[in-house]
């Protein structure tokens, strides 16, 4: 089998997920959190907009339901096949993550990050923390 060079991964949640287009060469084309009730519309969206043949997806939190809404997706062609990632400790990672990007100010800067609780939601992270460890997992097939 030989992986994409692009995906669209998904941090699935219950009222939210995170979303993100990554590049294998490129990195992050697009991330974002949207509503769960929206997540069909755009991964059906984004998958179009930036050729996105395989979709992953975390196997934890109500990912049984994300991926019965995303099976219409692939029924109609409109994503060739749906991937499920180990999301074990995805969100420590997209805490760090998030802190790499929008490192601390003041006070907190002294603080060891992994202290830190970020003031917003991470779900995008966790879904760019997914796409890397796809890539990871091809990279060690080779």
């Amino acid at each position: 089998m030989r992986y994409p060079e692009r995906v669209l991964a998904i941090d699935p949640g219950r009222d939210k997920c995170g979303i993100a287009v990554v590049d294998r060469t490129q990195g992050v084309l697009q991330r974002s959190i949207v509503s769960t009730r929206q997540l069909v519309l755009c991964v059906e969206q984004w998958s179009k907009q930036f050729s996105c043949p395989v979709v992953i997806v975390g196997n934890k939190t109500a990912s049984k339901q994300v991926l019965e809404s995303l099976a219409l997706l692939q029924s109609e062609s409109q994503v060739e096949s749906i991937v499920t990632v180990d999301e074990h400790n995805s969100t420590q990672e997209a805490r760090g993550r998030y802190w790499q990007a929008n490192p601390p100010r003041g006070w907190r800067n002294l603080l060891p990050h992994g202290l830190l609780i970020p003031p917003c939601a991470i779900d995008d992270f966790a879904a760019i923390i997914l796409a890397e460890r796809y890539f990871d997992r091809d990279t060690k097939k080779m």
